[in-house]
């Protein structure tokens, strides 16, 4: 049921030319994937698809459909060249589809390369329930550092590309009404404005409890990352850009988002110090799964502040070339 809803939703944003109503079918696919994710026992996962794909990356679409218009510009004729690259593209990947083992056997190579060692072996080593946690900050420490520093260096490029770049001032007219300071196209909706106070709270708590229990549940420091800014850009959305930048300035931003960063590897840094491998958190503690306790909670903490940093940066961005002055 949840395919069939992800093929009429994908057919939908597809023949669309309503990029808003595209926009919300996206946020709707996201959740559906989300569902299927859960019902196949990827929590982490489906947690992650959630909160990205159906929240921050919306509000991120939206803030760049102010810029570039709500309705997709009509195509003069067929594109017949980019039919072809697509088909050509969708050919090769289910050719390179039928070499794969049968879906979901548990004897399929993947299941048995290092899976076995990381279920039978974490509890004793690292000593936490959450097996997806053990693989990611401590297994896996590298991997999750490299794409911690991806999600920063994403957020340098775009602040390059038009962050600094203010938006140049134009005149309204009938067809463009001027809009609210700040940029708050609903903020004279009392209801929009109440509710959303009391969700933000919320929503703030649940962040943190996803940051601090990612031990045990499905979570840690990306979900809670995500969350968190999740909760600052509803407040965007509703108070406006000039609102929202003064209880969370970019320039604190800034300095938080390679601060998470420099936790990460400083982690690393400590444990050659303490006469270990790089990101071996065993050595920072007299008991080595106390070390690995200590040395999560640490990497994860930076990973949380530099993806909630880095999307509420790009949420500002995005709006501030929005926004006309």
């Amino acid at each position: 049921m949840l395919l069939g809803f992800l093929w009429v939703t994908a057919l939908a944003i597809a023949r669309g030319r309503d990029l808003l109503a595209a926009t919300m079918l996206l946020g709707l696919y996201s959740l559906f994937s989300a569902g299927l994710l859960l019902l196949l026992d990827a929590a982490d996962v489906a947690f992650t698809e959630a909160a990205v794909g159906a929240g921050v990356s919306t509000v991120l679409i939206l803030s760049t459909l102010r810029m570039v218009g709500r309705f997709e510009r009509p195509q003069p004729r067929p594109q017949w060249l980019a039919l072809g690259i697509v088909l050509v593209t969708a050919a090769t990947l289910i050719y390179g589809t039928l070499d794969l083992p049968a879906f979901g056997v548990a004897s399929n190579p993947v299941h048995h390369h290092v899976a076995d060692r990381y279920l039978q072996q974490s509890a004793t080593e690292i000593g936490i329930p959450n097996v997806v946690t053990s693989v990611l900050a401590s297994y896996r420490g590298y991997d999750t550092l490299g794409e911690t520093a991806v999600v920063f260096t994403a957020l340098l490029a775009v602040l390059l590309l038009i962050g600094g770049r203010k938006p140049q001032p134009r005149p309204p007219t009938q067809s463009t009404p001027p809009r609210p300071p700040g940029g708050a196209t609903v903020n004279d909706h009392l209801i929009l404005r109440v509710v959303s106070k009391a969700l933000i709270p919320l929503i703030v708590l649940f962040a943190f409890y996803v940051q601090f229990h990612g031990d045990f549940s499905p979570g840690g420091g990306f979900q809670a990352g995500v969350i968190f800014a999740a909760a600052i850009l509803l407040h965007l959305l509703v108070f406006g850009l000039a609102s929202t930048s003064r209880i969370v300035p970019a320039a604190v931003l800034k300095f938080t988002a390679a601060l998470g960063l420099l936790i990460y590897g400083g982690v690393g840094v400590a444990a050659l110090f303490a006469g270990g491998a790089y990101l071996d958190y065993n050595v920072l503690a007299a008991d080595p799964v106390a070390g690995q306790h200590l040395g999560i909670f640490l990497v994860e903490a930076g990973v949380g502040l530099t993806v909630a940093s880095a999307m509420i940066l790009l949420a500002y961005a995005f709006n501030a070339r929005g926004n006309p002055a």
